[in-house]
């Protein structure tokens, strides 16, 4: 119960993260977004750990390739997912990046020769054939919006390859280093590839407090959205944790049908039709039973 509390957890703050991204948008660019958040992320792990375990400190004298590589993929996660964000919506980007898990799957059969299944391969021709319903009931849908929608299903798409790379990658990872310190160098490192990238003039605008707030609190989702999921992985198995995970966006979906009701106007909240909502079902069914139902196990 303790590990998918914590999986929910994480869940949670990746269910509101594309609602809170698009709300930063007004004020900030995409690389600018993704640059503060790394730095965030990266200046808490390395105080918290400069007093509790100075020892991980000494990844970044010499981090290893694979490293590197891996936060070279997560800043291409981090900016595709940003920019599917800002021109598809939370909504469709929260389906479309649904892929990662998908693609991670049919990595995990291929490359590490895990066994395939027909529930598996059902799971994998669900998800696609859900896909497909939902993006192409939007497009058709949203006439004003197409070009847009096709460049974020793109940028999307690219951020869930990004992710299915980067967690192979860290799979290899975790057998030989300490979980945080790949993260010290998957969030450091991407700090100084989007350094060119980043507006520094729209840090002087006189923006509301709650701005600042809001941007702090995107750099700390990810750190204790990673940190929950870590600890999850401590108290229960990995395709319960990855079905829970999966069901983020249907906390987006429901916030923003809140957001709707209410009348909130941070953004403009595209419509989704019925038969979309049927195709992302589809996508997040498709998804669990390619990621793998649990083994029952003998008492």
């Amino acid at each position: 119960m303790k590990g998918i509390l914590l999986a929910a957890t994480t869940a949670f703050l990746w269910g509101i993260l594309a609602i809170a991204l698009k709300v930063a948008l007004n004020y900030f660019d995409p690389y600018t977004i993704v640059w503060f958040r790394f730095a965030v992320a990266t200046v808490v792990l390395v105080a918290y750990y400069a007093f509790a375990q100075p020892s991980l400190l000494s990844v970044y004298k010499r981090p290893p390739l694979l490293m590197i590589v891996g936060a070279v993929l997560l800043a291409g996660n981090y900016i595709g997912y940003m920019q599917g964000i800002n021109y598809a919506g939370p909504a469709a980007t929260q389906i479309m990046i649904q892929t990662g898990p998908v693609i991670l799957g049919i990595i995990g059969f291929t490359v590490f020769k895990e066994r395939i299944t027909i529930l598996r391969a059902s799971g994998f021709a669900i998800a696609t054939i859900g896909f497909f319903v939902f993006y192409f009931n939007q497009i058709n849908n949203l006439e004003f919006e197409q070009s847009a929608l096709r460049v974020g299903a793109l940028w999307t798409l690219g951020a869930a390859a990004s992710w299915a790379g980067y967690a192979f990658v860290n799979k290899k990872l975790v057998l030989k280093y300490h979980p945080q310190q790949i993260n010290l160098i998957i969030f450091g490192l991407p700090i100084i590839l989007f350094l060119p990238t980043v507006n520094f003039q729209l840090f002087l605008q006189a923006y509301p407090w709650w701005v600042w707030l809001l941007m702090v609190a995107l750099g700390l989702n990810t750190v204790v959205a990673y940190g929950t999921l870590s600890a999850a992985f401590k108290y229960t198995e990995a395709n319960k944790i990855s079905i829970v995970i999966i069901m983020n966006p249907v906390i987006t979906f429901i916030v923003l049908e809140v957001m709707l009701m209410l009348n909130v106007n941070w953004f403009e909240i595209p419509p989704v039709s019925t038969l979309a909502y049927l195709g992302a079902l589809l996508v997040i069914i498709g998804t669990i039973l390619a990621v793998g139902m649990p083994n029952k196990k003998q008492d």
